[in-house]
């Protein structure tokens, strides 16, 4: 997956050696010296399978991606999250109940 805009927003080169870890329903990314990952050489981010299962993140998948740069972190939203999210805050605005 390209993220290059975000990669050189936490400066993060390619071979940058990273973390991933599953967490609550998405991925977390994070600069780790000892990461088993690296960013790769055309600023791509490896997403495990095993880990993109633990999400429910399919193989093509729309993902959001939000760089925290102030805490050296990427994090990956799968578009369910993104969409339960967002009936979630749109439910609550026109005071409606759970309608999903």
């Amino acid at each position: 997956m390209s993220a290059q805009h975000l990669l050189r927003a936490l400066d993060w080169p390619p071979r940058h050696r990273i973390d991933i870890q599953p967490r609550h329903d998405m991925l977390v990314i994070r600069s780790a010296s000892d990461g088993r990952h690296q960013v790769g050489s055309r600023g791509d981010l490896p997403l495990p399978a095993n880990a993109r299962h633990m999400c429910r993140i399919a193989s093509g998948q729309p993902v959001l991606l939000v760089a925290i740069v102030t805490h050296d972190l990427l994090v990956v939203h799968p578009v369910g999250t993104v969409v339960r999210l967002l009936v979630d805050l749109h439910s609550h605005l026109t005071g409606g109940g759970d309608e999903r």
